[in-house]
């Protein structure tokens, strides 16, 4: 099984690096580029590394860049996704802030009935503010790591409450 899954990965690899990130192809987002698979599947390594990690010794984080790439990618691209599939509840304004502790990144969230918004910067008011480096950001919204692993302000209630608004898939 092992040699199957990894010629897979190579034939992967090798088709994107064929394909280049712009080819049409279908997705099931809004962006419809081999782009967006080279992303996903980037960021899907990423975590599922960390979790054969976690399985047997103590994982290493993320790589901060693609990290901070999966914090942007699951705001923008799964939130609205998930809510979709699973049939979320609406929002109520709820504002969650992700402050990135090891780089210059933070988003803002808003949810309004069912849409997911980002505001820029840090002036925006947010009712959680969630602080940790860009591995531990993603690794939370990935269901990965609890929000004690992290800098909380604000209403804590809201963290879990993040997971009702953007169901696991």
């Amino acid at each position: 099984m092992t040699d199957w899954f990894a010629r897979g990965a190579r034939e992967l690899a090798e088709l994107l690096h064929e394909l280049g990130p712009d080819t049409p192809v279908w997705t099931w987002s809004d962006e419809q580029t081999s782009g967006f698979w080279l992303r996903m599947q980037l960021i899907e390594l990423a975590v599922h590394r960390w979790d054969a990690e976690s399985a047997t010794a103590a994982p290493g984080p993320l790589d901060p860049d693609v990290a901070a790439d999966a914090v942007t990618q699951t705001i923008e691209v799964m939130a609205p996704a998930r809510r979709g599939w699973r049939q979320a509840p609406p929002g109520t304004g709820e504002t969650y802030r992700f402050r990135r502790t090891d780089g210059p990144q933070s988003w803002t969230v808003v949810f309004s009935g069912d849409d997911v918004r980002t505001a820029p910067g840090l002036t925006s008011p947010a009712d959680v503010e969630v602080a940790g480096t860009a591995s531990d950001l993603a690794l939370f919204l990935w269901g990965r790591v609890p929000p004690t692993a992290l800098h909380v302000k604000g209403d804590t209630g809201l963290l879990t409450h993040w997971f009702t608004l953007v169901p696991p898939v």
